[in-house]
């Protein structure tokens, strides 16, 4: 295996994972142990004092886990069995085994930043499984729900736009069908613009209307692969037989208004017959204050299909058929809320790793994903993505993000040194977006 660069770490003072660690990360802590206080009276109702006593020892929990961090103590092992408990402290031992720490102990500001955000979540839900009868507690239902909500107007617009476009989509000629392809992948980029683990768990909804900014979201576009998307699914399209199937796989990223951009692109890939199944892969727990669970995913489906607007509703009854029908499958897998960048997947899930092996395309979406596709590590900006993904070539995939972390690989030489001087925050704003693609051109 090729030499790759060191981890991006909370060593580097000012840098984003720094000020992560730092500022954002005890900011959702308090906002957790906040959201507890406040179902104080809801799990009184429903299990007495014992679920009282429970709220206190969560509290109690992330209260230590809050200090631990702002003190740099070290990382302590899992204790709750769990599924995933093992494989966490046997990559704790690992972490502490590349340490020239005196006391060979991992800490929160000198170990990989991918690895203590990780694993801060991992603790938030360990504190919730340790505190029966509210062990079912999702502490990022509440914000989770709110984006949806506060995005109403933009997703009865989106909505509209695609049952307005069904209803005409066989009268479309190819290069319009592209057109329509290119602008609902746009959207689905846009979308990911709305994530709470980055604004601390405060409300990042969606309240524009996005079908109408494209145009001038264009020149933010830094990696533009939609080509390549369009020419493998349209080629798909050509060759497929009749019984046969073109599956796409979305890994998905946030909940709320991100979701249903995704959904309407599944949509949008199903009614094209771009695409004859769309499998969808969420996170097994609570994860990274916004990230997508079966509970999300079904919650939001109901709420789309009890919306009171026509072309909303009939979008949600679009959908759960979909889902009855096997059309539209979502998958959960420890693997995705492990700290393990993507390249171990075939040692550390290789089941996970098989079934990816069979899609025709896979799009991940989001910062977290590209942090794990290239090992979220300090490459320059114009090392090909190929190889930052460092062996991991399941299928042909394509990553959709904004940018929101400290990396970002297959740049032209030269443009993000000069995007980093004329803009400092370029990669962390969330104001620039790529469609990255890796596979057969």
């Amino acid at each position: 295996m090729a030499v790759v660069p060191a981890s991006l770490s909370g060593q580097d003072v000012g840098s984003f994972a720094y000020l992560t660690i730092k500022d954002r990360i005890p900011q959702i802590l308090t906002k957790v142990i906040d959201t507890l206080h406040r179902h104080k009276s809801e799990f009184f109702e429903k299990h007495g004092e014992e679920g009282v006593e429970a709220e206190k020892k969560a509290i109690s929990l992330l209260s230590k886990l809050r200090n631990e961090l702002q003190t740099d103590k070290p990382i302590i092992p899992l204790v709750e069995k769990f599924v995933d408990t093992d494989i966490w402290n046997q990559y704790l031992e690992y972490q502490q085994s590349l340490l020239n720490e005196s006391d060979g102990k991992s800490r929160w500001f000198y170990s990989p930043w991918l690895f203590v955000e990780c694993y801060m979540y991992r603790r938030i839900h360990e504190a919730i499984i340790q505190s029966p009868p509210i062990d079912y507690f999702d502490v990022f239902k509440e914000s989770k729900e709110q984006n949806f909500y506060e995005s109403q107007e933009s997703v009865i617009a989106l909505c509209t736009h695609l049952q307005q476009l069904i209803k005409t989509i066989e009268d479309l000629n190819e290069n319009q069908l592209k057109d329509e392809f290119f602008k609902l992948l746009q959207i689905s980029l846009w979308g990911n613009k709305c994530d709470l683990s980055l604004s601390g768990g405060e409300s990042s909804s969606e309240k524009t209307d996005v079908l109408n900014s494209l145009e001038d979201l264009k020149p933010f576009i830094l990696l533009n692969d939609m080509e390549h998307l369009w020419s493998l699914l349209s080629n798909c399209k050509k060759t497929r037989e009749k019984a046969s199937v073109t599956s796409v796989y979305i890994v998905l990223d946030n909940s709320g208004f991100e979701l249903v951009t995704d959904l309407i692109l599944a949509n949008f890939l199903l009614s094209s017959e771009l695409a004859t199944e769309v499998h969808f892969y969420g996170k097994t727990i609570p994860w990274f204050v916004s990230d997508t669970t079966i509970h999300d995913f079904n919650w939001l489906i109901e709420q789309v299909k009890h919306g009171n607007h026509k072309w909303m509703s009939k979008c949600g009854a679009d959908w759960e058929e979909y889902v009855e029908m096997g059309k539209w499958v979502y998958h959960d897998h420890i693997f995705w809320t492990l700290p393990h960048e993507y390249c171990a997947m075939p040692q550390v899930a290789p089941d996970l790793y098989a079934e990816l092996q069979k899609a025709h395309l896979i799009l991940f979406k989001g910062d977290l994903n590209y942090r794990k596709l290239t090992g979220d590590r300090k490459w320059e900006f114009s090392v090909p993505f190929h190889q930052a993904l460092n062996g991991f070539h399941p299928a042909p995939l394509c990553t959709i993000r904004t940018l929101k972390a400290e990396i970002q690989v297959g740049l032209k030489p030269g443009q993000g040194e000069q995007l980093m001087a004329s803009e400092p925050c370029w990669w962390t704003s969330g104001k620039y977006g790529i469609f990255q693609y890796d596979g057969p051109l």
